[in-house]
């Protein structure tokens, strides 16, 4: 099974382009040729500034989200931001603009993103935000503002094959819950938000950290076999293995293997081991039932070869998944038929009349 953006294979795209250029397919329909790739990455990074009043703002929301030490502070504290940003930047609801102007409010949210996310998360450290650079790409800006220093070129890429592997991915939950807001008509920042809470939860977007877990839960080659073998026979999950909708390989996380080995390691060779063997275990425990890695399993590895801390592996999702939203929201709007789906009543009894109070 693959998984496509339009007419083409998302690791087809992750290999051989950037970011702004898999940004522009979601939002156009079409890849750029070189002019209109060179116009599209100038435009969004114009829009990576913060207005004055969301730049004041952001302490007290980092303060307030329990930014510090938490897997989830920088995308609980965007949830507020993302609000702010649509008030401040006078975002309209969908239903009562156009596709241009949707286009327009999409493009400024996503932007946005990658700056809220890393100022939410230095000032949640006792550290000034690092203003976004206009001359770097997505990907390099990202970890620019994140760590303050330039990122070498193979960091650079290889955030930006995840970047792109995860921009979108079906109706997830996140997806879905940003397209039934749209449905209503609401305004870009509202259907963000409720993606961005969907996301929150450990079931969607928690997984690449907690796939990072059990590599530490092993610890040593020595471990793996009596460890995989006693979670397979009590029926527990192993984080980074299996997908809800992919019953073998999932592709990106086999492009994101060739990733992490090209920065090599003893982590690499661990987690490469471990697959192996979980596979081989499972054979053996539970044949028939195939489990293979999925895409969290290699991201959490290649993000942290990247530097980035664990607690901003899932904000680095939403990171990618705003555009994959925003292109679904831009979407759904076109359509001005609420999303309303009809629920089935399964309690006791029929109908009855109510009770006079003795």
């Amino acid at each position: 099974m693959r998984q496509d953006y339009r007419q083409y294979s998302a690791v087809e795209l992750a290999q051989t382009r950037g970011f702004e250029d898999v940004w522009h397919l979601l939002a156009y329909g079409e890849l750029p040729d070189a002019e209109q790739s060179a116009a599209f990455a100038a435009e969004t990074a114009a829009l990576r500034l913060l207005p004055d009043e969301v730049r004041a703002a952001l302490p007290a929301v980092a303060a307030a989200s329990g930014t510090s030490g938490s897997l989830s502070g920088p995308l609980s504290g965007m949830r507020t931001a993302l609000s702010l940003l649509g008030a401040a930047k006078g975002f309209r609801p969908v239903y009562d603009i156009d596709t241009d102007a949707r286009r327009r409010d999409a493009l400024v949210a996503s932007a946005a993103v990658p700056t809220l996310l890393t100022a939410l998360y230095r000032l949640g450290r006792g550290l000034d935000p690092v203003e976004p650079r206009d001359d770097l790409s997505y990907a390099a800006n990202y970890l620019y503002m994140l760590t303050g220093s330039e990122p070498d070129k193979q960091q650079a890429r290889a955030i930006e094959q995840y970047l792109i592997s995860t921009i979108d991915h079906g109706f997830n939950a996140s997806t879905f819950t940003a397209r039934v807001i749209a449905s209503t008509g609401a305004d870009v920042a509202a259907c963000l938000v409720g993606a961005v809470g969907a996301l929150s939860g450990p079931l969607h977007g928690g997984a690449p950290s907690r796939a990072l877990d059990t590599l530490d839960a092993i610890g040593t080659p020595d471990r793996i076999d009596p460890w995989i073998r006693a979670r397979v026979l009590a029926g527990d999950r192993i984080m980074g293995f299996g997908h809800a909708i992919y019953r073998t390989e999932d592709p990106r996380s086999r492009m994101l293997r060739e990733v992490a080995q090209q920065f090599g390691g003893p982590r690499v060779e661990f987690a490469v081991e471990v697959e192996r063997r979980v596979e081989t275990i499972l054979a053996e425990l539970k044949p028939g039932r195939e489990l293979h890695t999925n895409v969290e399993f290699y991201a959490g590895l290649v993000m942290e070869l990247c530097g980035l801390p664990r607690e901003m592996f899932t904000p680095t999702f939403a990171a990618a998944r705003v555009v994959g939203w925003s292109a679904n929201v831009v979407e759904q709007a076109e359509d001005s038929k609420i999303i309303r789906p009809v629920a089935r009543y399964v309690g006791v009894g029929a109908p009855v009349a109510v009770p006079l109070m003795s």
